[in-house]
């Protein structure tokens, strides 16, 4: 179920989803779901609120902490931008031809 779907007063256990950008060289996210992949120039990330596509010059994988859901990023970051449910089969597609 998207964030954006949920009725009100239903009580869902979901956790924050958060991005702090330090100078736009240091990118510490809260609320990853999964790492789908990655490069020196993207990342693709799914979080609790859909794709997360962040985009740069030398990005560097800091800081993984899988069980709070935690990532941290460090490189020129250029663009952030997230990916609605109705594009992520379209991303997926995209990033799986790709990666291979």
């Amino acid at each position: 179920m998207n964030y954006y779907d949920r009725q009100p007063g239903t009580v869902t256990h979901q956790k924050d989803h958060q991005l702090k950008i330090n100078n736009r060289k240091l990118l510490e996210i809260t609320g990853v779901k999964e790492v789908d992949s990655f490069d020196n120039e993207e990342f693709l990330l799914e979080t609790v609120m859909g794709y997360l596509i962040i985009r740069g010059q030398n990005l560097q994988l800091k800081n993984l902490d899988v069980t709070e859901g935690i990532v941290s990023i460090k490189g020129k970051v250029y663009e952030l931008s997230y990916v609605d449910d109705h594009q992520q089969e379209k991303a997926k597609g995209f990033f799986s031809k790709l990666f291979k």
